[in-house]
């Protein structure tokens, strides 16, 4: 009996203790390996490109490179002052993404540019980006190689833009400041609605400001996802909050609230680094008041 007490009063108290154990731990995306992540390399676009399959010589359709090839070393893990860092060389167009899915969620990770670039963009700022509610098959957007999805950009001199991938829709805050012709996040204009809708197809939002650090700098960038709502965060500024997020399914709009993360490969040299996630159950209080 005197054991059989003893045990019950040791569960009780690892129950006692598990419960005040925090919900919100860190855990780790990115352990110097890359045994949680697949990868996706479409095509090797050139200048000409134009939204169709490129073809070969006798002008028959290319397959695209595919799941879980590294042609060119397009991925890899490299070490810069001792730690591991994701390289993702831009080389070839495509995708480093999670193999598991994510719901609810706030992501913070640290990016640097490379100095390599390559066609297409030989003559644009370094572009990639972070990819969310990530679903489907890639190759299903313009450039043929990314999946549905939420673009947090990540781009010279304005990380946390947004761009809509494929046929995601999205609502945000935004207007078209005097002489410019794109929309800008602005938390006090009024909403406007991304993707492929009846009045338009806005397919673009640039962020509210450039936070982004020297060249040579890490940044840090956070995206807190919660139900239909994310924010963009960039060296700790808020960049973009948006909502209602969903995609078009023939005439309807369905939630898009969940999926795989995504990171692109987009004709620039990228490091990532520190890629860490946790589970929340709110928008965290700080930033409640972008949804108000």
């Amino acid at each position: 009996m005197k054991y059989y007490l003893s045990f019950i009063a040791l569960a009780a108290a690892i129950l006692t203790l598990s419960a005040f154990q925090p919900r919100d731990e860190w855990r780790s995306l990115f352990d110097g390996s890359l045994k949680g992540w697949d990868t996706y390399l479409s095509y090797r676009h050139t200048t000409a490109y134009n939204g169709k399959v490129p073809m070969d010589a006798s002008g028959k359709p290319l397959p695209p490179i595919g799941y879980g090839k590294n042609e060119a070393n397009v991925f890899s893990v490299v070490h810069q002052d001792g730690v591991p860092v994701l390289r993702i060389s831009g080389e070839i167009y495509g995708c480093v993404f999670t193999k598991q899915d994510f719901k609810n969620y706030h992501l913070k990770l640290k990016v640097k540019w490379g100095t390599k670039k390559w066609e297409p963009r030989l003559n644009e700022p370094m572009d990639s980006g972070i990819l969310y509610h990530s679903q489907g098959d890639c190759g299903v957007d313009y450039f043929r190689s990314w999946m549905l999805s939420q673009e947090f950009q990540v781009i010279e001199r304005s990380h946390g833009d947004y761009w809509c991938i494929a046929n995601s829709q999205i609502s945000i805050r935004a207007a078209k400041p005097d002489g410019k012709d794109t929309l800008v996040y602005n938390r006090n204009a009024p909403e406007v609605r991304m993707g492929s809708v009846k009045d338009g197809n806005n397919n673009f939002c640039q962020a509210g400001a450039n936070y982004e650090r020297p060249m040579d700098e890490w940044n840090d960038l956070e995206l807190i996802c919660f139900e239909d709502k994310s924010l963009h965060i960039v060296n700790g500024q808020v960049v973009m909050a948006l909502s209602k997020s969903s995609y078009r399914d023939g005439d309807l709009s369905k939630p898009l609230v969940s999926g795989k993360i995504q990171l692109q490969s987009e004709a620039a040299e990228v490091f990532y680094k520190d890629i860490l996630i946790k589970d929340i159950d709110r928008i965290p209080a700080a930033y409640a008041s972008y949804f108000k």
